[in-house]
């Protein structure tokens, strides 16, 4: 578990503005990336603006979007087509971004 990589995760995010913000390093969360998932400009651009929407690609994998016993947080990782950031969503049971964290460099999971 200590070579996972880490994500600050904000609880019921709303943009993503609410996801780049200060943080401790302590407060980051180790995870997986499940599954990439990557959207054209204008479905992304939608995504980000509003993350409290259900979405089909968080529905499809919500049962792979759990914390697991060991405290790994297991994602789907959201980024636009041809670009190098991403979002990191674990669901929690939900259909829509309960948790979320920013990667600015996100094409090392791809």
């Amino acid at each position: 578990m200590n070579n996972l990589p880490t994500a600050f995760f904000v609880e019921y995010p709303f943009r993503i503005e609410d996801l780049i913000k200060p943080h401790s390093p302590h407060q980051q969360k180790p995870y997986i990336v499940e599954k990439v998932i990557r959207l054209g400009k204008i479905d992304y651009e939608n995504f980000i603006t509003d993350l409290c929407v259900d979405r089909w690609f968080v529905e499809e994998y919500t049962d792979q979007l759990q914390i697991d016993d060991e405290g790994v947080w297991h994602c789907i990782l959201v980024m636009q087509k041809g670009k190098s950031d991403g979002v990191l969503v674990m669901s929690e049971g939900e259909v829509f971004p309960k948790w979320a964290a920013y990667l600015k460099e996100a094409k090392e999971h791809e």
